[in-house]
C-alpha cells in the first residue's frame, strides 16, 4: 500500500506554516505505524511556485522551503530502515519559465539553439498576433504565450498545456530525453525506489500543430510516440538492483490506450482514474473492477486502486452529494453536501478498495475522514485552476489544507508550538475531532479503521495479489471471494441485505448488530 504525501501540507517543524522534509522525518514512526509499504511525495523542486511546484526549475535539487538534499538523503535513509520506500514525481512534460534552458531560449532571441528544445512557433495572422493554435490548455484558457524580442518587438509563441510559467518541453529533442535520462538516474542512484511520472500521457505533440477534432487523433495526447521514451526509462529502471518502479499518471477514457502503458517494456503501473472517478453505484464499481481487472491480467501488471489525490476533491465531500463522481469538467463548490453521509461511505469505499487486487493508495488525510475545505477565502486561494477558469473552477486547494495533528485548534499540530507563520491554507476549526490524536485508540474512529484494515490486508494470505470471484448478491449490493477463506460484502443498496454465511467477521466499515448488514456498509468475512 502507497501513501500519498502532499509535502506543503503533511507537518511542518520550522514553524514558517509550510510542510517540509524535516516535519515529514519526524512523522516516519507515524507512517509505518499505520502500515503502509512506501511513500509517494509530491514535488520538492526548486520552483517559484506558480502551480505549487510542478513548475520546476532544477530537477535535481530541493526547494529551500522544504530543505536540502542532505535532508532527503537522510530521510530516505530513515524511511528504509522502517521498511517504508520512497516514490517521488517527476514532471518530464514541463518545467519553469525560470529554467536555465527556457531563459537561455528568451534571452537568445529567435536565433537561440535552446528554443529547439521547447516549442516556439510563429503566430498566426497579420504580424503574427494570434496564436499558432486554438488549442485549450489542461487547467481551461490557451495554451500559447507571445514573448517579446530583444530588441522589444513581439516574437514567437511557445506552448503550455497548464500555465504560462510552464513551458512545454520538445521530447522529439534527443537533448530532452538524455537530459531526463540524468535525472531518472540522479534521483535512483540517491536510493529513490520508484517514480511517479506527472501528466505521463502528454509529453509527445503532433509537430504539425493540428487543431483539436472529434474525428481525429489528438494533436497531444496520447500520442503513440509516448512509449519510446517510457521504454528507455524502463531499460533505466531494470538496471538497478533491486529493480526501481515506474509509475504513470495517465489520464485516458480508452482502457485498451491506458493498458498500452503497461506492457512488460514500459511502465509498472499507472493511476486506476477510471475507479477514482467512478460513482457511488454498485453496477458502475463492478464494472470498473472488471475492466480494470481485464485490462491488467493479460500483461502482468497489477491493477491500482485509488479513492483521492491533491487533485480531486476529496472523498468525503464527493460521497455526500447527489453526483458522487468526480471531473474537473464540473468541479464546484458550495453544492449541497451531507458530511456525516460521505463518511459512511468513504468508510466502506476504504474497505472495498483494501480488499481488491492490486495495490491501494492512499491520500494524507483520507485516512481521518478529512473533507474538501470549500470556503477557503478568496485572497488565500492559490491553485492557478481558479483564476483560469474566470473565478468559476475552485481549484485543488480544498483537498491541500495541512494535516491536523492534534490539539483542539489550528495549527493542530501541523506547525510547532509558538510557530511564527499560520499554514498556508486555513483549517477548519471542526477538524478538533479529526486529529490523529484525537482519533487514535478511538475503535469507531477513521484511523483505526485504516489501521486495522491495512493491518489485516498484510495478514491475511488471500489479500494483496491474486484472483477475484464475484458472489451471487442483491441488487445494488457488491460481494466478491478471494482465495483463501476471504469475502468482502458492500451494500450500494437503500436497504439493508443478509450477510452471507461466514466463519468469522474480521471487520465492518461501522458498527452492526444482527444478521443484517445496513445500507453504504462493508464486511470483510472469513470464509470456510
Amino acid at each position: 500500500m502507497i501513501y500519498q504525501v502532499y509535502p506543503r501540507s503533511f507537518a511542518d517543524a520550522n514553524g514558517d506554516g509550510i510542510g517540509d522534509i524535516a516535519g515529514i522525518r519526524q512523522r516516519l514512526d507515524y507512517l509505518a505505524g499505520l502500515g503502509v509499504d512506501a511513500i509517494w511525495f509530491g514535488p520538492w523542486y526548486p520552483s517559484p511556485m506558480a502551480d505549487a511546484g510542478y513548475d520546476v526549475s532544477d530537477f535535481r535539487a530541493i526547494d529551500p522551503v522544504f530543505g536540502t538534499l542532505d535532508e532527503v538523503s537522510a530521510l530516505i535513509a530513515e524511511a528504509h530502515d522502517r521498511g517504508l520506500r520512497i516514490i517521488i514525481d517527476l514532471v518530464p512534460n514541463h518545467c519553469s519559465d525560470q529554467h536555465p534552458w527556457f531563459q537561455a531560449a528568451l534571452a537568445g532571441g529567435p536565433g537561440a539553439p535552446e528554443r529547439e528544445l521547447f516549442w516556439f512557433r510563429p503566430g498566426r495572422g497579420p504580424g503574427g498576433e494570434l496564436p499558432p493554435t486554438d488549442w485549450v490548455g489542461e487547467f481551461g484558457g490557451g495554451t500559447w504565450t507571445r514573448t517579446t524580442n530583444p530588441d522589444g518587438t513581439p516574437g514567437d509563441w511557445y506552448l503550455h498545456l497548464f500555465t504560462p510559467q510552464q513551458p512545454d518541453f520538445n521530447w522529439d529533442h534527443p537533448r530532452v530525453r538524455a537530459e531526463f535520462e540524468e535525472i531518472l538516474r540522479f534521483w535512483l542512484d540517491r536510493g529513490v525506489d520508484g517514480i511517479r511520472i506527472d501528466s505521463a500521457a502528454l509529453l509527445m505533440k503532433d509537430p504539425t500543430l493540428p487543431e483539436v477534432h472529434p474525428d481525429r487523433p489528438h494533436p497531444f495526447h496520447d500520442l503513440d510516440g509516448v512509449h519510446d521514451i517510457y521504454r528507455s526509462w524502463r531499460r533505466i529502471a531494470d538496471g538497478y538492483t533491486p529493480p526501481r518502479a515506474l509509475i504513470g499518471e495517465v489520464w485516458l477514457p480508452d482502457r485498451q490506450r491506458f493498458a498500452n502503458y503497461l506492457r512488460p517494456d514500459e511502465l509498472h503501473t499507472a493511476f486506476n482514474f477510471d475507479f477514482l472517478t467512478c460513482a457511488w453505484d454498485a453496477a458502475k464499481l463492478r464494472d470498473s473492477i472488471d475492466g480494470t481487472l481485464a485490462e491488467h491480467v493479460p500483461i502482468g501488471a497489477p491493477a491500482t486502486w485509488v479513492l483521492s489525490n491533491h487533485d480531486v476533491t476529496r472523498v468525503v465531500t464527493r460521497y455526500g452529494r447527489a453526483d458522487t463522481t468526480f471531473s474537473f469538467a464540473s468541479k464546484r463548490e458550495g453544492i449541497p453536501t451531507d458530511l456525516e453521509l460521505g463518511t459512511i461511505r468513504a468508510r466502506a469505499a476504504a474497505l472495498l478498495s483494501l480488499s481488491l487486487p492490486g495495490a491501494a493508495y492512499v491520500y494524507q488525510g483520507e485516512e481521518l475522514g478529512l473533507w474538501e475545505v470549500e470556503d477557503i477565502p478568496p485572497e488565500l486561494r492559490q491553485d492557478p485552476m481558479y483564476p483560469r477558469s474566470g473565478y468559476v473552477d475552485p481549484g485543488r486547494d480544498g483537498c491541500r489544507v495541512p494535516l491536523p495533528w492534534s490539539g483542539d485548534a489550528a495549527p493542530f499540530g501541523f506547525s510547532p508550538e509558538g510557530a511564527s507563520s499560520a499554514p498556508w491554507l486555513p483549517q477548519p476549526a471542526t477538524w478538533k475531532d479529526r486529529t490523529v490524536q484525537a482519533q487514535t485508540g478511538d475503535p469507531h474512529s477513521m484511523l483505526e479503521l485504516y489501521r486495522t484494515a491495512i493491518r489485516l490486508r498484510r495478514e491475511l494470505p488471500a489479500l494483496g495479489d491474486g484472483a477475484l470471484r464475484w458472489l451471487d448478491a442483491p441488487e445494488g449490493v457488491l460481494a466478491f471471494a478471494r482465495d483463501p477463506g476471504f469475502a468482502c460484502v458492500v451494500n450500494l443498496s437503500a436497504d439493508p441485505v443478509p450477510i452471507p454465511a461466514h466463519r468469522a467477521r474480521l471487520l465492518t466499515s461501522r458498527p452492526v448488530e444482527g444478521s443484517l448488514l445496513p445500507p453504504d456498509t462493508a464486511v470483510w468475512l472469513a470464509t470456510g
